[in-house]
């Protein structure tokens, strides 16, 4: 199971980690951490050492109720940070976290490796299009509505069953436009309540049956600290704890804020299956 990273072949056989980068001032845990280019290297520097295989870069907040800002607005915060992290470290996988179609040709122009869409086209037709001309992975995450909406969305009749649809639906899109290399991600905290997230992770191998690569994004999210009753600040171990269930599950990639421990939870759940 390999996808085509600016023709770099990554098999996804090994569960990869990768680690976020938030441009935003208001991102759940990390927003207005990386404000300068000093503090963004660092950052990177430390993710790629400690064994992240892409690094995904965002610059518009997708948590709830978070506030909306013009495509310019985007673009000119992460198009600097895209060309300073190519210049700086040339061989890195760069995925961008956008549902806007401008944003990722733009970002796909200037050295990105891959698309990560919260929305899977939804709140843009011509993503795909994008996506199909560039020969690019594409991330098709699970979400309804928009990031301010998502919240009053939660009604299913059988949440796993219509995760499943929705991926059908999109994969087979996807295809018809000429994607080859298709990512899914049940979006774990997008249009679901803490009890949906659970039942979701309880049942992930469900989706290993649209023989599709499966990221996973728990890091640090409200499903643990609420459950835990604590902050997403000390939510580590409860991420780690998850993420080892996830990968014991199927999952292909980790997305992260710490990598390092993820890493670790890859090499410990891979020593596990290696003895079966």
């Amino acid at each position: 199971m390999t996808i085509n990273c600016n023709g770099n072949l990554i098999d996804l056989t090994s569960p990869k980690v990768m680690g976020i980068l938030n441009l935003t001032p208001d991102s759940f845990y990390d927003g207005g951490s990386y404000k300068d280019e000093k503090s963004i290297l660092l950052q990177v520097d430390k993710m790629l050492k400690d064994g992240a295989t892409f690094i995904d870069v965002g610059a518009y907040s997708s948590r709830p109720n978070a506030t909306n800002i013009p495509v310019e607005e985007e673009i000119s915060r992460i198009i600097p940070i895209v060309k300073l992290l190519v210049k700086e470290f040339p061989s890195i996988l760069i995925s961008i976290d956008t549902f806007r179609s401008a944003v990722a040709k733009t970002c796909l122009d200037n050295g990105a490796a891959l698309i990560n869409d919260i929305s899977a086209g939804s709140l843009d037709e011509d993503m795909m299009t994008v996506i199909a001309a560039y020969k690019v992975p594409y991330i098709v995450m699970h979400m309804r509505g928009t990031p301010a909406t998502m919240q009053q969305l939660t009604e299913y009749i059988d949440v796993t069953l219509d995760v499943k649809y929705y991926f059908a639906e999109k994969i087979a899109n996807a295809r018809t436009k000429g994607i080859v290399d298709i990512i899914i991600d049940p979006g774990f905290g997008f249009a679901k309540t803490t009890a949906q997230n659970f039942t979701l992770l309880q049942n992930l191998d469900f989706f290993k049956t649209l023989e599709i690569p499966l990221l996973v994004g728990l890091s640090r999210k409200s499903m643990i600290y609420k459950t835990l009753n604590t902050s997403a600040t000390n939510a580590l171990n409860g991420t780690t704890t998850l993420n080892t269930i996830a990968l014991i599950k199927g999952a292909s990639i980790l997305r992260v804020h710490d990598v390092k421990e993820a890493v670790e939870c890859i090499k410990l759940t891979e020593a596990l299956k290696s003895n079966e």
